[in-house]
C-alpha cells in the first residue's frame, strides 16, 4: 500500500509542475501576416526531388529528350 501511495505522490507531482511549466506558444493572426510579408516561405515541408542526382541532371530534374535535342527538365 505505501508503494501505491508513494507512486501516486510523486506521478501528481511531476504532472502538478508539468501542468505550470508548460505553455503552448502559437503563432498568432498578426505574427503570421508579418511572416508573410516577407516574403519567405516558413513551411516545415519541403519539396523532395523527382530522382536523385542522374547521369545527366542534378536532383529536381529529369533528362528530357525531344525530337533535336536532350536537355534537363524540371520534375
Amino acid at each position: 500500500m505505501r508503494k501505491v501511495l508513494i507512486a501516486l505522490a510523486i506521478s501528481s507531482a511531476v504532472i502538478g509542475v508539468g501542468m505550470f511549466a508548460w505553455k503552448a506558444e502559437a503563432t498568432t493572426g498578426t505574427a503570421a501576416a508579418a511572416l508573410g510579408a516577407m516574403g519567405k516561405n516558413y513551411s516545415p515541408v519541403q519539396k523532395a526531388a523527382c530522382v536523385g542526382w542522374g547521369k545527366h541532371c542534378p536532383p529536381g530534374y529529369r533528362w528530357f529528350c525531344g525530337p533535336y535535342r536532350c536537355w534537363c527538365r524540371p520534375c
